[in-house]
């Protein structure tokens, strides 16, 4: 038997679809990753596994247009979306899919997060918009509705589909889609309690500005 390429960053990728499945991200075989092991290479999940239950030999690698270089099974039905995001951004290594409950609820009610309610958000991720209109999976449709968002934004909810997140490795493309569903989370409580206040401008542009202290305070700890 062949020896697997990229063996940790496939050991990685199972590690992430696991977390996303233990903490409700995902049911049954949904959602999707990827992850850019070189400038023309990408690990993807295959189609039809459970992200719970993936192994490293399930996993695919192909090349910037999606066609399969290694590996025996489907790639994501979603790839397409991923590859746009490679397309339109340099900086992304890695593109996570899921539907966490609260926020693909923020979906379905096609309502982004991006009134600055919580403080963290607005440093550490920014506005996360949501799509105007369903894509259908698996089209064109997908990737084509997610262009707009890309340049300025990290995160992004898919109308009446679920979420997208993306960043420089596959930690903070998963820690992205876990700061989406806490704050959907946190945003759906303040609104049954009542009157949630936001943030004023003033406020959101002083936290704004802490963005490049708190980058270089991560990029120390790396």
């Amino acid at each position: 038997m062949e020896e697997l390429t990229y063996r940790a960053e496939r050991e990685l990728l199972c590690e992430i679809g696991k977390r996303m499945y233990d903490r409700g991200y995902v049911a049954a075989n949904d959602g999707n990753l990827s992850l850019k092991v070189a400038e023309d290479r990408l690990l993807t999940t295959p189609s039809g596994v459970s992200k719970g239950r993936m192994t490293p030999e399930m996993l695919l690698l192909t090349d910037l247009d999606g066609r399969v270089l290694e590996g025996d099974r489907h790639p994501t039905s979603e790839l397409k979306m991923h590859l746009a995001v490679y397309r339109s951004r340099s900086d992304v290594r890695a593109v996570v899919h899921a539907h966490p409950p609260v926020s693909t609820a923020f979906a379905v009610c096609r309502r982004g997060l991006e009134t600055p309610y919580v403080a963290e958000l607005v440093v550490g991720l920014g506005s996360v918009p949501c799509t105007p209109a369903f894509a259908m999976l698996s089209t064109e449709e997908v990737p084509e509705s997610i262009l707009p968002y890309l340049p300025e934004h990290n995160a992004l909810l898919l109308a009446n589909h679920g979420v997208l997140t993306w960043g420089g490795d596959l930690w903070e493309a998963f820690d992205r889609l876990e700061t989406v569903e806490h704050t959907a989370k946190i945003v759906l409580h303040a609104r049954a309690l009542g009157d949630p206040a936001a943030l004023t401008v003033e406020e959101t542009d002083r936290l704004r500005a802490l963005q490049g202290m708190y980058r270089t305070l991560k990029e120390k700890t790396v």
